[in-house]
């Protein structure tokens, strides 16, 4: 997984005014938790934390110099500006080497069902624990060439080396089902119109003279 260098600054600025001057100056404001501490206030570096989420991942492990002590995090509940897509505020996990947390883990799809098959998938991703400092960034699940009436659960999921699911393991995460043939689709448009009162525009009958 990868491991980025940030450098945290405390804050003691706080509530909505204090977080939009810590953000006009490029930075995000944070709370780290974790281990039974006080939760401490700081602020991240906007660009670079951007940048470690882009290239690291939701999980990406952070190594945070506060007040010129290094110590290990990851990001637990991350806002974001809905339309302009910046980073509004983030909390953060303080971690140990060694230690086990529970974590969310997306699921990659790859490949392509078979002919004729529509793929439903019911879950994004699943809840794995695994070493603070070899967090999974995503895990790998191959659709390719699976028929209608395939499944895949939780156990059928292949997992990196210490690196333990949490869900159950007959969890449904994903089935292909037969894709609706043209003229069902068709019907069930003019069903769902029906049931809506809309009628089909028809052009009017020109008077007789």
């Amino acid at each position: 997984m990868s491991e980025v260098r940030l450098a945290a600054e405390i804050r003691t600025e706080f509530g909505k005014g204090g977080a939009r001057r810590t953000r006009r100056a490029g930075k995000i404001p944070a709370v780290i938790y974790g281990h039974g501490a006080d939760p401490r206030h700081v602020s991240l570096p906007a660009h670079e934390f951007g940048r470690a989420m882009k290239n690291g991942g939701a999980n990406v492990l952070l190594t945070l110099d506060v007040d010129g002590k290094d110590e290990l995090a990851i990001p637990k509940a991350i806002q974001r500006d809905p339309i302009k897509g910046v980073y509004e505020h983030v909390d953060l996990l303080s971690v140990r080497r060694g230690e086990k947390v529970t974590i969310e883990v997306p699921l990659l799809l790859v490949g392509e069902v078979a002919p004729g098959g529509l793929l439903a998938q019911e879950y994004t991703s699943v809840s794995v624990e695994a070493e603070a400092t070899h967090l999974p960034t995503e895990i790998e699940v191959s659709i390719e060439g699976l028929e209608v009436g395939a499944h895949i659960t939780a156990g059928d999921l292949v997992l990196p080396d210490g690196v333990t699911m949490l869900a159950e393991p007959d969890t449904l995460l994903l089935r292909v089902s037969e894709s609706p043939s043209a003229e069902s689709m068709e019907a069930e448009t003019a069903e769902a119109a029906s049931e809506l009162g809309i009628v089909e525009d028809k052009p009017a009958e020109s008077a007789t003279e």
